[in-house]
């Protein structure tokens, strides 16, 4: 999935956000690339396009100072303006994490030489809101599963090994996955339920259409309609 993921990079939080490390790496004047892994709303927004957040998780691949006063101005397209800031008390140790969810992030070229911004991958993203499972964090999953970037069963099972390395107890851990993969379930179901829907209205239509939908319900087309399932298109 990630060698094929792509990004909503033009909404203007993307660009605010390309804009934020632009200044990030002027002010820490790097003189190397530094990897940063991005987290939370913003990175659920450059999947879906959906959540609105001005808070930037960030993960850095090396110590650096991140300036309190690093804050870029950001006109949505409703026209409303927002600031965006790093949330300089981000900590991915507080969310339940798998092992290899920094390898297995999704690089997103910036155009900004020093900065190699790597995007949690979807089912990474699901499975870090699970911890808190706020109404943000079952917006963020449902979505997620809505538009096919992960499914109940790799949340469940990304989850389940994530929480092999979780110190500590696990009982409002459990039953926050328990609720969280209801709702992923929910959504699925949902998402079935509308594909389903929109085959049985081809029914009246004849010719290819009709072709169509009988091939898909394994059904054969009835005689005497135009264009029937013995006629090829070439």
């Amino acid at each position: 999935m990630a060698a094929g993921q792509t990004f909503n990079a033009r909404t203007a939080l993307a660009k605010g956000l390309q804009e934020l490390f632009r200044q990030l790496a002027q002010r820490l004047c790097l003189q190397k690339p530094l990897n940063v892994y991005l987290a939370g709303g913003m990175a659920v927004h450059l999947y879906t396009a959906k959540r609105v957040t001005t808070d930037v998780d960030a993960e850095f691949g090396g110590r650096v100072f991140v300036p309190n006063d690093l804050i870029v101005k950001v006109e949505l397209e409703d026209g409303t303006s927002e600031s965006m800031y790093f949330d300089t008390n981000y900590n991915s140790s507080f969310a339940l994490m798998h092992e290899d969810y920094l390898d297995e992030a999704v690089f997103l070229e910036l155009g900004i030489e020093q900065i190699r911004l790597h995007v949690l991958s979807p089912l990474d993203l699901a499975v870090s809101k699970i911890a808190r499972f706020s109404d943000n964090d079952k917006a963020d999953i449902a979505e997620l599963v809505r538009l096919g970037l992960t499914s109940s069963a790799e949340i469940e099972q990304r989850a389940t090994d994530a929480l092999n390395g979780y110190v500590g107890g696990q009982a409002m851990l459990r039953l926050n996955l328990r609720d969280a993969l209801v709702l992923a379930r929910e959504v699925e179901a949902d998402n079935q339920a509308q594909r389903g829907n929109a085959l049985p209205s081809m029914k009246t239509r004849t010719g290819a259409a009709l072709s169509f939908w009988s091939s898909a319900h394994d059904e054969p087309a009835e005689k005497g309609d135009e264009g029937g399932a013995g006629d090829k298109c070439c």
